[in-house]
């Protein structure tokens, strides 16, 4: 049972986290910052997509108010996130989660009816606003979601409409929060009651096997999986290898018109789904076993079958349309060993690419290993070896943290490894990405990012990385973060994280693709030269991504290639002892 002092204890871990994270980002306000980290959570968790941090608060009637925002990867969702912080174990009343909820509602419908036209158009809150405008025919749902660290009085809300699109809300408060985070997973349980929702499913039941698991067979209906992909969206899709491609592929456009044209055929056409649950509750009556609750069920072959039901129930009937099921009950100790060789094996109907799949082998292992037993050399205005801490899984360095049982112990922890020299697997991605000359891939965010890393590098075929990688991995990291800190001295207004990944993409460009990491690393700073000319190259770079073509979206802009193009087309080159710090060029 959680107590008081258990949440009071979490509590004080996720402020810890966030002034830590805020020390190597002043510039971000506290509240943003507490936004960003429990985001990061709930995209772990599935809850959400991605999130583009941004606050805007408007006072009037209606009042305005949002810290965040995301159009899911196939344009029908948008999530809306709005936050009560400071309020650590306070409780926020259902008066007051009421008032946040309808800002955020007010939000959505001053963009349909284009809030950006009033907004600066170089301000990320316009390119808010403006997408969201650009993207509205599209829709078909939002969320809401509240983030705080209180205590909330209210556990659900009724849905509501904004301009004809259905609008569900979420309140994660620092109980909810704390529940993901002591279970233990990354993903709070899911838990689907058939006979709630109004479905009969008969199933066939397959003994239990050696290795623990048992499956069932069933015949389920269209509806029913359109109505869980609505409900949970990519959350039931977790452990899927692929996101849903629309219907642009051959493919997923034959389901659509079989469910347009011929309903009762597609069950005969369709191969099916295949899927995992920890647990299952059955009802047997009369020889007949029905199932009656599912607990985290994951659908990890077919995702492209559910997603093109729940689309297609926009515009059509599923009347008629069923789906044969596996599910495979697989015990919660076997779930990351089986599950992923189940997604691997399972008939597939689209091909699948490496970076589809979760990279969690030899590479990252490797690579926090070596962040472990690596010492950088101390600072010019140090004396202090440190370490850089690769976080593999999110939340290590807080629970290494926390294992320090004494003060005296914390400090120490902290003094080797600083908490502004831990970066995780997303980090290294956009350090990799931006040294390879693709800032237009680090702009796409910090996952869709990771999965072009992957794929881009093999890491999936890769042994663990060398002592040289790791230290190269670092300097890398090391030239992106003083390059961002310099660009947000420069206070240009938004955009640092674009201006930052484009400025050091072109300075790398002009000097042959290479720089002498070795000496960042020894350094463990980034050197004079370039130092001294990130000012003029960052008014270049930022002349060209504040200035799309047409007055397109900003974001959006620098997601394109063709931006890369415009900016490398920049005439610059760098000065002599610039050139100089280039390196020959070397494997990492």
């Amino acid at each position: 049972m959680t107590t008081s002092s258990d949440l009071a204890a979490f509590a004080e871990d996720l402020r810890v986290e966030v002034n830590q994270r805020l020390s190597a980002e002043p510039e971000m306000m506290v509240g943003d910052m507490f936004v960003r980290v429990v985001s990061e959570r709930l995209i772990a968790d599935g809850s959400l997509e991605d999130l583009d941090v941004c606050y805007m608060r408007q006072q009037g009637r209606p009042a305005l108010e949002i810290s965040g925002y995301n159009i899911s990867s196939d344009g029908t969702i948008l999530d809306l996130v709005t936050r009560e912080t400071e309020k650590s174990g306070e409780t926020i009343t259902k008066t007051r989660v009421g008032a946040l909820f309808r800002r955020a509602t007010a939000f959505a419908q001053a963009c349909h009816e284009g809030l950006h036209k009033l907004k600066e158009e170089s301000a990320p809150v316009y390119d808010m606003a403006q997408r969201i405008h650009a993207e509205w025919a599209q829709l078909r749902r939002i969320r809401v979601f509240l983030l705080t660290d209180g205590r909330a009085t209210l556990e659900s809300i009724d849905e509501s409409t904004v301009v004809g699109l259905p609008v569900t809300y979420q309140v994660w408060d620092i109980a909810r929060l704390h529940r993901l985070a002591a279970s233990g997973r990354a993903q709070e349980e899911i838990v689907i009651d058939l006979e709630e929702m109004g479905h009969t499913v008969p199933v066939l039941e397959s003994p239990e096997q050696s290795d623990g698991y048992r499956c069932l067979l069933a015949v389920i209906p269209g509806q029913l999986l359109a109505d869980l992909y609505a409900k949970h969206h990519s959350r039931i899709l977790q452990r899927n290898v692929r996101a849903y491609l629309q219907a642009r592929g051959r493919v997923n456009r034959e389901m659509h018109a079989t469910i347009r044209e011929q309903p009762g055929r597609f069950l005969a056409y369709n191969n099916g789904i295949s899927a995992t649950a920890t647990d299952v509750e059955v009802d047997r009556r009369e020889g007949v076993v029905f199932l009656k609750r599912l607990h985290d069920l994951q659908i990890v072959n077919g995702g492209q079958t559910t997603a093109s039901l729940h689309h297609a129930s926009t515009n059509h009937s599923l009347d008629g349309v069923h789906v044969m099921a596996k599910i495979t009950v697989v015990p919660e100790a076997a779930l990351n060993e089986l599950v992923p060789r189940i997604s691997r094996y399972a008939n597939s109907q689209n091909a699948i690419r490496p970076a589809d799949f979760e990279a969690n082998g030899p590479f990252h292992i490797g690579l926090e290993h070596v962040s472990r037993v690596a010492w950088a050399p101390a600072r010019v205005d140090s004396k202090r070896e440190t370490r850089w801490y690769y976080e593999r899984v999110r939340g290590q360095y807080q629970v290494e943290r926390s294992r320090q049982q004494t003060a005296a112990r914390k400090k120490r922890f902290e003094g080797e490894c600083p908490p502004h020299q831990r970066f995780s697997k997303t980090d290294a991605a956009k350090y990799e990405m931006t040294y390879l000359m693709r800032p237009h891939t680090v702009s796409l965010g910090a996952e869709k990012c990771f999965q072009e890393w992957t794929l881009e590098c093999k890491l999936d075929e890769r042994d663990a990385p060398t002592l040289s990688y790791f230290r190269h991995l670092v300097a890398k990291g090391i030239l992106f973060q003083g390059i961002r800190t310099q660009v947000l001295k420069l206070r240009l207004g938004g955009y640092p994280g674009q201006t930052a990944a484009y400025v050091m993409a072109l300075i790398v460009e002009r000097l042959g693709g290479q720089v002498d990491l070795d000496m960042v690393w020894r350094l463990q700073q980034v050197p004079e030269q370039i130092e001294a000319t990130v000012p003029h190259v960052t008014q270049l770079v930022r002349d060209v991504i504040i200035d799309p073509p047409g007055s397109a979206n900003v974001t959006e802009w620098c997601k394109k290639e063709d931006c890369w193009n415009r900016v490398r087309a920049v005439s610059w080159s760098p000065p002599a002892d610039l050139a100089a710090i280039a390196s020959a060029p070397r494997r990492s």
